[in-house]
């Protein structure tokens, strides 16, 4: 693993430095301010529920991509969401990214980057505004984090991403042992279907019982097709897998987590839409255990609503939401929210 690292981190970095060869003789230098909040009200019916409603900001985004050179572009972006520390709105740095087009074929990334285990998922889900995709709604990968990644184009249909990051997410700094978390993706695009197929790799120190430590692998895999019939109705289905881990950031030898996720959309005309999502999410059962170590989250969630987009810019979703536990001593949840995202 230590050479695969060394040999990816030496390619992507020879490629980086490339860039400074690049000519520019008739570019000109530009730049563009954007931002995104997602709002929302909720009413929730879940029974000895203590916070009936409310209004929630949940995202702001504030951002800047400033075009270098020709192929070369800097971007950085502010994510303001609730700390766990206990402000509700705390200014993190989400995006701090160099990004070179060395061809064609080739786009190289570094800084603060975000990461590839769920771009495809989140963008044909559609409502990130709404609710998280699997993976990043239920631990198994952040979505920025530290590090640099290439994307290669290996033909029409086919890409490939390779990266090395540190693994603990973009609200955290790297860990004291300064391991990091490398991965790949192969993605296959046809008219209007496309496959993935991701994997990654990070190791880190837990505790035995006689008191010492000892290195443990977590790793997570994530398999994902979408079909997009027509204009107007599209389909995926997602698997996902997480080993040695409770989260990806937080290692836990021989406590596993996996779920899968089925969402559609059907398109009306370009101002209203109806969606629909599945998920499931389930965990193994430890050794001398009588129930599985996550009960308390495991369960399947169902999100259902219709969307309305005015204008450009702007889109509301009124949306219902169950949660089954399969924790047969914990309250079903069921809320009805509605939803905005407006951006510039």
């Amino acid at each position: 693993m230590k050479r695969m690292k060394t040999i990816l981190g030496l390619l992507l970095m020879t490629l980086c430095l490339g860039a400074v060869a690049q000519e520019n003789s008739e570019f000109k230098p530009s730049g563009k301010a954007t931002g995104k909040v997602f709002f929302n009200y909720h009413y929730d019916m879940t029974d000895g529920e203590e916070q009936e409603s409310s209004f929630e900001i949940k995202r702001a985004y504030l951002g800047y991509n400033y075009n270098i050179a020709k192929g070369l572009k800097a971007s950085i972006t502010l994510d303001v969401g609730k700390n766990d520390g206990g402000s509700d709105y705390t200014a993190y740095l989400k995006k701090a990214q160099l990004e070179w087009k060395a061809s064609s074929a080739v786009k190289v990334s570094l800084g603060m980057i975000s990461t590839i285990q769920f771009k495809e998922q989140e963008k044909f889900w559609g409502y990130r505004y709404i609710m998280k995709s699997f993976n990043d709604q239920y631990g198994f990968g952040p979505s920025a984090d530290v590090g640099i990644k290439a994307n290669f184009k290996l033909s029409d249909s086919f890409s490939a991403n390779a990266f090395i990051i540190n693994g603990e997410g973009y609200k955290k700094v790297q860990d004291e042992d300064g391991k990091q978390k490398v991965g790949a993706s192969l993605i296959y695009k046809h008219k209007g279907l496309i496959a993935k197929a991701y994997a990654d790799a990070n190791s880190g120190k837990v505790m035995t019982e006689g008191g010492k430590e000892k290195d443990v692998t977590v790793s997570a895999l994530a398999t994902f097709i979408g079909y997009k019939f027509s204009d107007k109705f599209r389909l995926a289905a997602e698997y996902n897998q997480l080993v040695n881990g409770e989260k990806y950031s937080k290692v836990a030898e021989d406590k596993d987590l996996e779920g899968f996720s089925f969402y559609s959309t059907y398109t009306f005309n370009k101002k209203w839409e109806v969606f629909g999502r599945y998920d499931n999410l389930s965990s193994n059962k430890l050794e001398g255990e009588a129930e599985k170590w996550n009960l308390a989250k495991n369960g399947s969630a169902i999100t259902t609503g219709v969307q309305y987009a005015p204008t450009k810019g702007l889109r509301m979703a009124f949306n219902y939401r169950n949660f089954a536990h399969k924790d047969s001593g914990k309250e079903d949840q069921s809320q009805v929210f509605v939803n905005f995202e407006f951006k510039f």
